[in-house]
């Protein structure tokens, strides 16, 4: 487990590296790179609004609702005993009124996070199975994946803006003689770079999130055994790809949208087949823990 998950966050490393590098590319055509770091300066504070209030916006998005242990026992059990089990405090519970089966865990740290389910995957999962999915969640939120995520979709974000303002407005560096055609290839470009780096960090963390999560529950099966439901259940009831659960959708265990051809390669989650095959991997392996 150790060496996957520092082969993991390596990668990890070397994609933000690799967004620095398409930053870099559009500075050095803006001004001689003189403006580069005031944008990088406006995408740092996007990205702190964005991870500061990311529970609120994603619960709001998915319109979901505090619930209490009364009226959802089995999911306050199940997400108390596996806090108690990693050491970390009992995050607030939501449900949202969807028939959609997916969930998510939001929050800046454990001591500020939530998790939600929505009534679909209830409905949808045996206990077993919703233990695995909740574990998953849980990982997100003790690797500190919103910051990763956060951070990823701000400067993947503030590329997209650069160079579509240049496109509009024109821009480069018109003194050094450099080559036009590639000024704009880099701007035409640089957005598509910066959505599949961004989308490969995300797949890069669900990765790490069912492998400490199928740890931190030591049944990998329940996982995989959910995410072949939930492969069945998303294509059955897509949400709506709207500009507000699109910027939520990286949160969600499984992708809530169609996605079939091109789409599948900006996807932020890996195909299920692949994580179901590495879960069953585990599984096959004594001693995983």
């Amino acid at each position: 487990m150790g060496s996957k998950k520092y082969f993991n966050g390596l990668k990890t490393f070397g994609l933000f590296v690799a967004l620095w590098v398409v930053m870099l590319g559009l500075g050095s055509v803006i001004g001689d790179g003189k403006y580069l770091w005031l944008f990088a300066g406006f995408s740092l504070i996007g990205t702190a609004v964005g991870y500061w209030n990311s529970d609120t916006l994603a619960i709001r998005a998915m319109h979901a609702r505090p619930v209490t242990e009364v009226e959802h026992p089995t999911m306050y059990r199940i997400v108390r005993e596996l806090s108690k089990e990693a050491n970390q405090p009992m995050p607030r519970l939501y449900v949202s009124p969807t028939s959609a089966p997916n969930a998510f865990a939001t929050g800046r740290n454990p001591k500020n996070s939530a998790v939600c389910c929505t009534e679909g995957i209830l409905q949808l999962l045996n206990e077993r199975e919703l233990r695995g999915v909740l574990g998953h969640e849980l990982m997100h939120v003790y690797n500190r994946d919103i910051l990763i995520s956060s951070v990823a979709a701000a400067f993947a974000g503030m590329i997209t803006a650069i160079a579509q303002m240049l496109l509009i407005f024109g821009g480069g560096n018109r003194n050094n003689g450099g080559n036009p055609l590639g000024t704009l290839a880099l701007l035409v470009l640089a957005p598509f770079a910066a959505v599949l780096i961004r989308s490969a960090i995300s797949r890069t963390r669900e990765f790490d999130a069912d492998q400490g999560g199928a740890n931190l529950t030591g049944d990998p099966e329940a996982l995989a055994s959910a995410l072949r439901k939930l492969e069945a259940g998303t294509a059955a009831r897509p949400l709506p790809q709207t500009s507000q659960l699109e910027n939520v959708s990286h949160m969600m265990i499984a992708n809530p949208f169609l996605g079939e051809g091109l789409a599948r390669l900006f996807s932020t989650h890996p195909p299920m087949d692949e994580r179901i095959a590495r879960l069953e991997a585990m599984t096959a392996r004594r001693g995983f823990l």
